[in-house]
């Protein structure tokens, strides 16, 4: 089975949203291009096989549809926020629209070629919202970062379903793994899961 060689970040757009190419030796996964990315990814990887999104946002979908159309692979998009990237809307800041290939339904586990991904559903934040687990990596979107956690005061968003997720994630059962957010620094899974239970209390 491939190893990942390396994971490279650009933090893209006005709020900074970070996207990252997960390089392998032969192929490499995308995950949240935002805006302006298709640019830097053309410069760091010529071998993309699919793109994957976290939530739909628009600063981490903003290049979705171009970034497919040049290098020609999928998307695969949580099905609950489809409706953020159908059509151009205000409430997401008129995102140009993208198709995706794959609609993830909740905790979905697929490989793409020998690349085994589990998507954990955690919504709040936006209906779709996920974390996407990668061999020893998550790449959580905005749902944890670094000591904080994503908004849900959007529309869209749902405390509720927030507090729902946060205990879902506290639950989690894995080993300890580094965890690469959608935007600031990266973290780990058991710091944040030790952090996470103090915003409770604030939702």
């Amino acid at each position: 089975m491939n190893q990942i060689t390396d994971i490279k970040i650009k933090p893209c757009g006005p709020y900074e949203t970070n996207c990252y190419i997960v390089e392998y030796e032969d192929k490499s996964l995308i995950i949240d291009p935002g805006v302006g990315a298709l640019e830097w990814i053309k410069k760091e990887t010529t071998h993309p096989i699919a793109i994957l999104n976290t939530h739909c946002h628009f600063d981490h979908v903003w290049d979705n549809q171009i970034t497919k159309k040049h290098f020609s692979i999928p998307i695969y998009t949580p099905k609950d926020d489809l409706f953020m990237i159908q059509d151009k809307t205000s409430i997401n800041n008129n995102v140009p629209p993208s198709e995706p290939n794959v609609l993830i339904d909740n905790d979905d586990e697929f490989f793409i070629d020998d690349i085994a991904i589990k998507f954990v559903h955690l919504p709040g934040h936006t209906p779709g919202t996920s974390i996407i687990v990668i061999d020893d990596y998550i790449f959580s979107g905005d749902f944890v970062f670094a000591n904080s956690i994503g908004r849900c005061d959007f529309p869209y968003s749902s405390p509720s379903d927030m507090k729902k997720s946060i205990h879902k994630f506290i639950a989690l059962d894995f080993m300890d793994k580094k965890i690469f957010p959608g935007h600031g620094s990266s973290t780990t899974l058991y710091k944040e899961q030790d952090n996470i239970a103090k915003w409770l209390d604030h939702i």
